[in-house]
């Protein structure tokens, strides 16, 4: 609360408790402002939302609404506020919106209105097109194929036309249905297509919900400060590699976008702002991408491929593990002779405070980390989907945090409910957007054809998952793994084969050749402003590298039947579950 208005609290309360009060009475009373309390800037108020979480990181610790000295700032928060929003991130999970919404007017570009103008033009003619019923079902694969990709252009094109990319999938799922509903023989078939696809959709979306969950209830209680608390050294070289396999193992068990959003966050309290620190932020880009592919819920792709079964635990991890390692450490030898590394005259002292953790923050870390290592026992050990065991974990989680922090009302944002609120559910929106609109390509058949054509003239399958991969450094992964599950069945690769391995690598890997090319590499950009050309300049050489090198490590142990897969496969207690 600011301090202006707590005069006028007091003086509200002590004339609200008597019988006699009104409005009235309370208006004309009120004592005259102090001259020297004067409001805080506008451009400060249009985002109080962001200024309260800033306030609460400025003083090292979360706001006490029963105390009325913690909540007045600190003669320098402004100063920490606007750092804090200048380095692009007010804090590690505040929206994309609100660290943009100050930057707006200055780089608005009328430009954007003729791209816009186009956008809506374009979605108007192909919505009027599917109102001729006719036309549509004689033309049903052009129809879904011109929407697909005006929506896709959409979601490429999202910050120029400031069109956020949920929105735009959602509206192309529910386009591209009602274009198959007209196609299809009947509504009927339509209907049942888009049941079937939907239960497959929402067990990823309830998937993603939970993990995000659990993962920002960790987070608030500072729980990640258990790992980074560690990483002790300050040279150059080692504070490369450290911060590498830190980040590999730590994406391994989180998404890599919540790994990108800690390790930078902890970069910026290790390193100053630097050259130096924008190559550290692209090592963990490369880590965490490298670290998500190897286990089935490292990656959103993997946990994809995972849950309709293409791929199972222990062959997975077992399997991905070398190639994974060697697609980092090849980028962070090449890396330990750049110049930026081996720069003299590195500052490494501590930038910035540390946030203290949560009271009993350990235990939530612990059982936090246990709920999602859990979730492949669940499977192996109930048969089950892994949705339900990351909802167990989290019901686990729920009941503990009600528990620990019971009649704690000033520590509300620690419990369940508030952390439902800072979940990214538009991110989960997006794929449930993204994943329908593929589901409706496969079931008009439109990815079987590309199949057909792929195999026609590209008959090698290696050569076929090594391009997703490069794909998906232009293109999100998710719509390239999803059209792969559609384009072939479990009848023309079958589980753990090596199609889907590689398909879950070179997806998982390949986004790291470029910065757009994963939400680690998107989440980079915003946190440390790094911009396109510097990465391709100073990391996707090193990124490409590891890429190439981690295929050829997996086509190796393939062929010389050095797999820890073919050597597990044997015992019957540790066969892939």
């Amino acid at each position: 609360m600011s301090t202006t208005l707590l005069p006028f609290r007091t003086h509200y309360l002590s004339h609200s408790l008597n019988p006699q009060f009104s409005k009235r009475s309370f208006i004309t009373s009120l004592p005259p402002p102090p001259p020297l309390l004067l409001p805080r800037p506008p451009k400060l108020l249009q985002r109080n939302g962001v200024l309260v979480r800033a306030e609460d990181k400025a003083r090292g610790g979360e706001g006490n609404s029963s105390s009325i000295q913690q909540q007045q700032p600190k003669p320098n928060s402004d100063k920490q506020f606007q750092d804090l929003t200048s380095s692009g991130a007010c804090d590690p999970l505040c929206s994309v919106d609100e660290t943009s919404s100050l930057e707006y007017e200055t780089t608005y570009q009328p430009k954007t209105d003729l791209l816009k103008a186009l956008a809506v033009f374009g979605a108007a003619v192909t919505g009027t097109v599917a109102i001729n019923h006719s036309w549509v079902a004689a033309n049903q694969d052009l129809a879904m194929a011109l929407l697909f990709g005006i929506g896709y252009a959409g979601i490429i094109f999202e910050e120029s036309l400031a069109f956020n990319k949920s929105g735009v999938g959602l509206l192309m799922a529910v386009s591209l249905w009602v274009i198959r509903s007209i196609g299809a023989p009947s509504t009927d078939i339509a209907v049942a297509e888009l049941t079937h696809a939907s239960a497959e959709v929402s067990e990823i979306v309830f998937f993603l919900l939970g993990a995000m969950t659990i993962v920002e209830i960790v987070d608030a209680h500072q729980g990640f400060k258990l790992v980074t608390d560690n990483i002790t050294t300050r040279k150059p070289r080692s504070l490369l590699w450290v911060i590498g396999f830190v980040t590999f193992f730590l994406s391994s068990v989180l998404d890599n976008l919540t790994s990108t959003i800690v390790m930078v966050s902890l970069l910026r309290k290790l390193v100053p702002p630097s050259e130096y620190r924008k190559l550290l932020g692209a090592v963990v880009v490369i880590a965490a991408n490298a670290g998500g592919a190897w286990t089935p819920i490292g990656d959103v792709t993997t946990t994809m491929l995972w849950i309709h079964g293409q791929i199972s635990t222990l062959p997975t991890m077992t399997g991905l593990f070398v190639p994974s390692v060697v697609s980092l450490a090849v980028p962070l030898a090449l890396m330990s002779f750049s110049s930026e590394v081996n720069g003299k005259g590195q500052n490494t002292d501590d930038v910035l405070a540390s946030e203290q953790m949560a009271p009993r923050g350990q235990l939530v870390f612990a059982v936090g980390i246990g709920a999602l290592v859990f979730v492949p026992i669940f499977k192996s050990l109930t048969g089950l989907p892994p949705y339900l065991g990351i909802l167990f974990g989290l019901g686990v989680l729920w009941i503990l945090t009600d528990a620990i922090h019971y009649g704690e009302s000033e520590r509300q944002r620690l419990k369940v409910p508030q952390a439902l609120s800072r979940i990214d559910t538009q991110g989960a929106l997006f794929f449930l957007g993204i994943l329908l609109s593929v589901s409706s390509l496969e079931a008009a058949g439109l990815l079987r054809e590309i199949a057909n054509y792929l195999d026609a003239h590209i008959p090698s399958s290696e050569l076929i998952a090594s391009a997703i991969g490069v794909v998906s450094a232009i293109i999100d992964n998710v719509p390239l793994v999803a059209a792969a599950m559609g384009m072939y069945d479990l009848t023309s690769y079958p589980q753990d084969s090596q199609f889907w391995q590689l398909i879950a690598f070179c997806a998982g890997t390949g986004g790291s050749m470029l910065v757009i090319g994963s939400a680690a590499g998107v989440a980079l950009m915003g946190m440390e402003k790094v911009d396109f050309f510097w990465y391709l300049r100073k990391a996707s050489g090193f990124a490409f590298a590891g890429y190439a090198a981690g295929i050829a490590a997996y086509l190796a142990s393939q062929n010389l039947h050095l797999s820890p897969t073919a050597i597990t496969a044997n015992i019957p207690f540790i066969s892939g579950s």
